[in-house]
């Protein structure tokens, strides 16, 4: 009998270890991982609401006053003369004190298309746990005749599992490393750019916002656009979380992609380039693309209202100029977009935003505001339920070694590779401190 609450603890021991080996089985895995990751990031939500976390840059006393000046201007209208020229590549810094202004579209004579197009053959996945970018890559590359599905996508773009993010670039890489297929990866995209392309036969991947109540508010996702209809002003949409032919209004599509600088992602076989390339026309170069972008999201910091869409044109315009490598001017933009962030409703706050877009680091960092870089990843980092994020490792362990802190920064580099095994970035910097990742 003395040996039974001895015999009961090993059985309860063996119990707990079956279930976790079972767990970790492949088939099992994919089903509870993002159960028991939803649960935790709920219960340090619960405790920690992320939205209530406000970053502010170190000079934002004056920020605000700029923000309040720019504002206040926008709201008067501004003579032509104070407009940033089109394309223009020495106005591309922004003056705090000037008015951003529309720029006149010159008429074109569009080339008529038809008024419906949905094209078929791509092949519709559902999205594995935390495992958007891959599938909807997976799903991009179908249509050309792809064999592969999302797990090969994955290994590629994203070798941890757990990692936060696909960046745009990734996916890109993984075309034009691992297929025989070309790629064309851009910025400041519109819904007529995307019917032509789907006219002509080329699905589209876009990123774009993503919310609704089942989740932890505002994140980014991508979908896959491969119809329009006019008539009833919608697209259609390949969607890895939600459904096959999901139709997406021109209004939805509008405001969520606008989250995400208008990015857009083209494939097509090498025959197709030169088709592909005359329906982007001028946007198929990219720094006239980045121009064009850079413009577009001034266009509507002076067209828009509503505090969360004036956040996002701001936080486009700065990572555009970001990199045209006009840090000065990006780090200006972006101070804008912090400033009105804490005046978006909390619920409404995109605070993942830095999980998927990294231009505030480049622009802080090579403006010298090595604290700003630190302290953004830091804020980045520490809201994150699970910090899976290897470029805000990386951009605070290059602000630690600008500040002199070498052992500091070491230890986030390495950080940085056990979210993300051979993230190039990371590996360089550790080269370059004389040590092997």
């Amino acid at each position: 009998m003395r040996n039974k609450p001895v015999r009961t603890l090993f059985g309860v021991a063996a119990l707990v270890i079956l279930a976790i080996g079972v767990y970790y089985l492949p088939p099992v895995h994919e089903r509870l991982a993002w159960r028991v990751s939803n649960l935790r990031a709920q219960i340090q939500y619960f405790f920690n609401p992320p939205e209530e976390v406000v970053f502010l840059p170190g000079e934002q006393a004056q920020i605000a006053t700029l923000v309040q000046a720019t504002m206040d201007a926008l709201s008067t209208p501004t003579p032509a003369s104070m407009a940033t020229p089109r394309g223009s590549t020495t106005s591309t810094s922004l003056n705090a004190s000037a008015t951003l202004a529309p720029t006149p579209t010159p008429t074109v004579t569009p080339t008529p298309m038809p008024d419906k197009v949905t094209l078929t053959g791509i092949r519709h996945e559902y999205q594995k746990w935390n495992n958007c970018g891959p599938a909807n890559l997976s799903m991009a590359l179908s249509f050309w005749g792809w064999e592969g599905d999302q797990r090969d996508t994955a290994a590629f773009t994203k070798p941890n599992s757990r990692d936060k993010n696909v960046m745009p670039y990734e996916m890109a890489a993984y075309v034009a490393e691992e297929t025989d297929l070309k790629v064309i990866l851009r910025v400041g995209g519109d819904l007529d750019l995307l019917k032509r392309l789907i006219a002509a036969g080329f699905p589209v991947i876009v990123e774009k916002g993503f919310e609704g109540p089942q989740f932890d508010g505002w994140m980014g996702h991508y979908e896959v656009v491969n119809g329009y209809d006019e008539a009833k002003g919608r697209f259609l949409v390949q969607d890895s979380y939600i459904m096959a032919d999901m139709p997406v209004t021109y209004e939805e599509m509008t405001s969520y992609w606008r989250s995400f600088n208008y990015t857009y992602i083209v494939i097509y076989p090498s025959e197709r380039e030169a088709e592909a390339l005359a329906i982007l026309g001028a946007q198929a170069d990219e720094t006239a693309n980045l121009q064009y972008a850079a413009q577009k999201a001034s266009d509507e910091i002076y067209q828009l209202s509503e505090t969360r869409d004036l956040y996002f044109a701001w936080f486009n315009r700065g990572s555009s100029l970001m990199r045209l490598q006009d840090y000065a001017g990006a780090a200006a933009a972006f101070d804008q977009a912090f400033a009105l962030y804490p005046t978006i409703a909390a619920e409404k706050r995109p605070w993942r935003m830095l999980w998927y877009q990294t231009g505030p680091y480049f622009a802080y960092f090579y403006t010298g505001r090595y604290y700003d870089v630190l302290n953004l990843a830091t804020t980045t980092i520490e809201t994150a339920n699970e910090p899976a994020i290897e470029e805000s490792f990386f951009w605070r362990a290059k602000a630690r070694a600008a500040l002199g802190d070498t052992a500091g920064a070491i230890t986030d580099l390495r950080e940085s590779l056990q979210w993300h095994p051979d993230f190039a970035p990371s590996v360089q910097a550790l080269q370059e401190l004389g040590l092997q990742p």
